[in-house]
């Protein structure tokens, strides 16, 4: 039979190998662990949005409310005094100039011939007579320019067809003779005005000189086409002569005007681009300066607060079909340009952030974030133009967090595709 006890020596040796091997498989698990703890605290990149600088144009707008108006509207007034009629026209009814009878008054009984009073009429009757001189030769005058702007525009145009002029050089034209147009219309309504009171004072003046006999009527009728805006006085009163009674005009021809500040307004120059928005179409209007009022009036905001604003006037270059269906009075939201480039170093407004007075911003540097110094020039509220201190390659972090300093390591963040 074999001896199958172990020798004390041996049985020693075993034991001294197993502790060594379980001492090892400790620290090795020891070992892992703190290594799994220190993986696991050591700072990780920050994800972040990357955008690029890029060259290209740049507008910058006023924008503020607005809302369109009747580019020329005439208040009708009593010529004489008696007793109105009922006025049966609405606001909307259309009315032709020369024919449409508005309401009709049957004159007082005429006082004593007054010299001072026959010396006013007969003065408001050379007025008149006046203004009317000045309102044809306006109006010769900007049929003379409607006629060079015109055919200044079919020039340019073929030589824009042509290739040999400039796209601005044909807007320019283009809007010219589109503004020539308007002021006809306008220097037109004024003369029918200027021809309609000339009327009506030599009617006060007749009827100062020749009492009218008991039942004489006197129809006022409309002195221009177009439709009724307002109707002031609806029922039959005793009116004196210049009593308001209706508001008439043309809502074909709309201009919008636009409440601005004063301190933008300085910086809006005649002709400059307008585009309206929030109006009821789909696609915005296209507008010109037409005019900047050069007073100032107060306004209380809403949060009551005092605000100079200046009245700006713009009009409309060929509106759409569907921009007939605005009124007087509609409200809009006007888009004026005051300063536009057609090449400038742009970046995202939501990369630049501002220590004190300095503008800064975080660029992508190798996986890691370096903040630099920039000099910014305009802004239309999403691009800002970059004067100096960035290259035109950089990567911008768009919107950084708290989190990112200064060496910190910084990684893309991977967009989600749709």
């Amino acid at each position: 039979m074999s001896d199958t006890h172990t020798a004390p020596w041996d049985a020693k040796r075993n034991a001294s190998k197993k502790g060594l091997l379980r001492k090892l498989i400790t620290w090795a698990l020891v070992i892992g662990l703190l290594s799994l703890i220190g993986y696991g605290l050591r700072p990780r990149p920050i994800e972040v949005e990357l955008e690029k600088a890029s060259r290209g144009p740049l507008t910058v707008h006023v924008v503020e409310e607005g809302k369109t108006r009747v580019r020329n509207r005439y208040v009708v007034s009593a010529p004489v005094a008696g007793q109105m009629r009922r006025v049966s026209l609405r606001a909307g009814d259309a009315v032709k100039g020369g024919e449409t009878v508005l309401t009709a008054i049957e004159p007082a009984i005429s006082p004593l011939l007054d010299p001072r009073a026959k010396a006013q009429a007969e003065a408001r009757v050379q007025v008149t007579e006046a203004a009317l001189l000045q309102t044809k030769q306006s109006l010769d005058m900007a049929k003379t320019n409607e006629k060079f702007a015109l055919n200044n525009w079919a020039r340019v145009k073929s030589l824009s067809e042509k290739g040999s002029i400039s796209q601005a050089d044909r807007d320019n034209a283009e809007r010219d003779a589109s503004m020539r147009q308007q002021e006809v219309r306008g220097a037109e309504f004024a003369a029918k005005v200027a021809q309609f009171e000339l009327e009506q004072a030599k009617a006060a003046l007749v009827q100062l000189e020749t009492p009218a006999s008991p039942g004489t009527v006197f129809e006022l009728k409309a002195p221009v086409t177009g439709k009724v805006l307002k109707v002031m006085q609806e029922s039959a009163m005793v009116v004196a002569p210049g009593t308001q009674l209706l508001e008439i005009g043309d809502p074909a021809d709309i201009e919008i005007e636009a409440e601005i500040l004063s301190r933008d307004a300085v910086t809006i120059q005649p002709n400059a681009k307008v585009t309206v928005e929030q109006w009821g179409g789909a696609e915005p209007l296209i507008a010109r300066v037409q005019r900047v009022e050069p007073a100032a009036f107060t306004k209380v905001s809403a949060l009551g607060v005092e605000e100079q604003r200046v009245i700006v006037r713009s009009d409309l270059i060929n509106p759409p079909p569907a921009a007939q269906a605005l009124g007087d009075r509609y409200r809009v939201e006007v888009q004026i340009a005051i300063w536009h480039a057609d090449n400038v170093l742009l970046v995202p407004a939501g990369a630049l952030f501002r220590e004190g007075h300095q503008w800064k911003a975080f660029v992508f540097d190798n996986g890691k974030a370096k903040a630099i110094s920039l000099e910014v020039g305009h802004t239309d509220g999403r691009k800002t133009e970059i004067l100096k201190g960035l290259p035109e390659d950089a990567q911008l972090l768009l919107h950084p967090p708290d989190t990112v300093k200064e060496g910190v390591e910084i990684v893309q963040r991977k967009t989600q595709a749709t």
